[in-house]
C-alpha cells in the first residue's frame, strides 16, 4: 500500500506562504517533492508496478528516438526530470525533447525548458495531483503532447494539445499495440509494460 501525497496546509490566500525551491531541497530525500500552484507536495517513490511501466516504456523510446537505434533520433527521453516552470516544479515521470529545441542537454539538476512530450504513470496517491494540477501546466507551458499510464487496469491516453486544450488522440488496453504521435515511427505492445 503505498503513502498518500501530501501538501502543505492551505491557509486562506492571503496568510499562505507559497513553497519555495527551498522547500523542495528540505523536503525528505525519500520522497519526490513538487510545487504546484504554490503548493509543495511530497510523495513517496513509486510503487513497483508503476515503475516498471516507466522504466519499460522509456526502454521502449530511448533506442529509436534518444539514441536512434531502429527509429529517427532526435530526441532526449530523461525519467523523472525536475522542470522549473516559473513557479512551479514539476517531476513527471518521462519526458521528451526535441534536440532541436535543446541542442545541448543541460549540465544543471532542473531543466527551465517545457518539454516537448511528457508521460505521467497514474497511481492513486498521485492521480488527482498528476490530472488537475500538474496537467493544466503542461498546457499553459505548451507542451505538445501528453501520455497516461494506468498500471493498475492496463490502459493507455495520449493527448495533444491544441488551441490550449487538451485533445484525446488515442488509447490503448491490455496488449494492443502502441503507435502515437510523437514517437509514431515505431509501434511497440502495451502489453510489455506491464509484469
Amino acid at each position: 500500500m503505498s503513502e498518500a501525497v501530501t501538501a502543505t496546509p492551505r491557509h486562506d490566500s492571503a496568510e499562505r506562504r507559497r513553497a519555495t525551491y527551498q522547500d523542495v531541497l528540505d523536503a525528505p530525500p525519500h520522497r519526490v517533492a513538487e510545487i504546484v500552484d504554490g503548493v509543495l507536495y511530497t510523495q513517496p517513490r513509486p510503487a513497483m508496478p508503476h515503475a516498471l511501466a516507466s522504466s519499460r516504456l522509456g526502454g521502449e523510446l530511448t533506442g529509436p528516438f534518444d539514441r536512434g537505434r531502429g527509429g529517427p533520433g532526435g530526441w532526449w527521453i530523461i525519467d523523472e526530470p525536475e522542470l522549473h516552470l516559473g513557479e512551479d516544479i514539476l517531476v513527471p515521470d518521462l519526458a521528451g525533447w526535441r534536440r532541436e529545441r535543446m541542442p545541448e542537454f543541460p549540465d544543471a539538476a532542473y531543466v527551465t525548458l517545457a518539454p516537448d512530450w511528457v508521460c505521467e504513470v497514474l497511481s492513486p496517491s498521485t492521480r488527482r495531483l498528476d490530472l488537475q494540477g500538474k496537467r493544466p501546466i503542461c498546457a499553459r507551458e505548451d507542451v505538445g503532447h501528453l501520455w497516461l499510464i494506468e498500471p493498475s487496469d492496463h490502459t493507455f491516453e495520449a493527448f495533444e494539445l491544441r488551441e490550449g486544450r487538451w485533445v484525446l488522440t488515442a488509447t490503448a488496453k491490455d496488449a494492443e499495440p502502441v503507435c502515437v504521435p510523437p514517437f509514431d515511427a515505431v509501434t511497440f505492445s502495451l502489453g510489455d509494460l506491464w509484469p
